[in-house]
């Protein structure tokens, strides 16, 4: 199958309504940064229009150069020492039930901007006491005093992304590793939380490669898994070896739930926040969100 073009169930819905109207003004008058835009993501039409977004956090700019991601790499700004609050105060304007917060890497912190993720968690909880909270976070470089730092703040739900096979870690994550990322999970998982990761396909993986990495990341307990097509930013970026159907989507779903997975979002629009209000119904106990109260799509 041709990957120089599109295929029909890739299509994105474009922005439009009161509700994409109403998330891009609250991001807009707080100043606040989205993965949604940083990212590219192709959910943004869809999710804005619900009324729903993934804030991001310790700005948008990254100390990492992955070759999938769309967010700008270079050397960030001084931390904004009034994000917490902001971030705090967008979740109780739109009363949420939900949110998920994620960031860019900060290696050039000592702490990996750990401080800030548990300042921004425990913001978020103490004006929004009934919202749930997930966190989309990087590694940490492995350290786990400072993932200890965030899990200390007691999010609901922590992600952390394999994004890809162990294979092709270095060409894709390039300051990542397979084998860091899987102790970071498992960390949180011994410390009784639930936890959630995902991975892209369309990057040259192959089939057993897949397989495997579904059973590593049923092996190490983790609780809910999105598996999403890899899409290009731009022409800078790692070239998409293939168009995944969505039969085969179906397919390795149903192959993960098997291996004991309690969550599988899969399919070709999926991302990692995609429907994460719907996904943690099971470990959150909260009741069915709809969509003016749930910020997690992205």
């Amino acid at each position: 199958m041709s990957t120089t073009r599109k295929p029909s169930w890739l299509r994105a819905k474009l922005p439009s309504g009161p509700g994409y109207s109403a998330v891009r003004a609250l991001v807009d008058e707080n100043k606040l940064h989205t993965v949604c835009q940083s990212a590219q993501c192709p959910n943004l039409g869809e999710c804005w229009s619900r009324g729903t977004a993934t804030l991001m956090i310790l700005g948008n700019i990254c100390t990492r150069s992955c070759n999938f991601c769309a967010i700008q790499t270079g050397k960030p700004t001084e931390l904004d020492l009034g994000e917490p609050a902001r971030v705090a105060e967008a979740v109780a304007k739109m009363n949420l039930k939900h949110c998920v917060l994620t960031s860019v890497a900060r290696d050039e912190l000592a702490d990996g901007g750990a401080s800030v993720w548990a300042a921004t968690i425990r913001a978020v909880k103490h004006l929004n006491a009934k919202t749930a909270i997930e966190v989309l976070v990087p590694d940490f470089k492995g350290r786990m005093n400072d993932v200890d730092t965030v899990l200390d703040a007691k999010p609901d739900i922590f992600n952390h992304n394999i994004e890809t096979v162990e294979r092709l870690q270095k060409p894709v994550r390039v300051q990542a590793r397979y084998d860091r990322s899987r102790s970071v999970l498992r960390h949180a998982k011994s410390r009784g939380f639930t936890t959630k990761t995902g991975i892209m396909l369309g990057l040259g993986e192959e089939a057993h490669e897949i397989e495997q990495t579904l059973r590593d990341i049923a092996s190490d307990k983790t609780d809910i898994v999105t598996i999403g097509q890899y899409l290009q930013p731009t022409a800078n970026h790692l070239p998409i070896s293939r168009w995944v159907t969505p039969e085969e989507f179906q397919n390795w779903k149903t192959f993960g739930l098997g291996l004991g997975i309690g969550v599988i979002e899969s399919g070709p629009m999926v991302r990692s926040s995609y429907h994460a209000d719907e996904q943690s119904l099971k470990f959150t106990g909260t009741e069915h969100l709809n969509t003016e109260n749930s910020l997690a799509s992205v």
